[in-house]
């Protein structure tokens, strides 16, 4: 099972309202995702051989966050293509939902500037993330 990424929530995070800025959430996912690699992949990879683009993000915003909140961020994969694969989040406190979103991210090669197959490595880990959120949901 993987951790939850949880950030800390910075003064420079929160807006004029006293929550946080929307234009953080997606901070936030980046770097969840690299703690969500960092727990799939090895730390010696090669990001500029097998590396990744955002091809799209999305958010829903729930409930506001605010400067002193505890927060998780719990990623899943909901979807896995040829080159491309579907990280979704779900930012927690405690156990209200916050926020949802999810990114479309492109498997790419910055040397040779083009996008790759998602490599072999990444895929056994995603399937095997995308099968036991789908087993833990069937049991819910």
């Amino acid at each position: 099972m993987l951790q939850p990424y949880s950030p800390e929530i910075r003064f420079a995070d929160i807006d004029a309202m006293g929550h946080v800025n929307n234009a953080v959430y997606l901070s936030y996912f980046e770097q969840a995702r690299i703690h969500f690699f960092s727990q799939i992949i090895n730390s010696q990879w090669d990001w500029n051989r097998q590396g990744i683009l955002v091809a799209k993000n999305e958010i829903t915003y729930k409930l506001p966050i605010l400067l002193n909140d505890s927060i998780s961020i719990h990623i899943n994969c909901s979807h896995i293509g040829s080159k491309s694969f579907t990280l979704t989040y779900v930012i927690t406190r405690g156990e209200e939902i916050c926020t949802t979103g999810s990114s479309v991210l492109v498997c790419f090669d910055h040397l040779k500037s083009g996008s790759m197959p998602i490599p072999e490595l990444w895929r056994e880990q995603l399937v095997l993330l995308k099968s036991t959120v789908s087993q833990s949901e069937e049991e819910s």
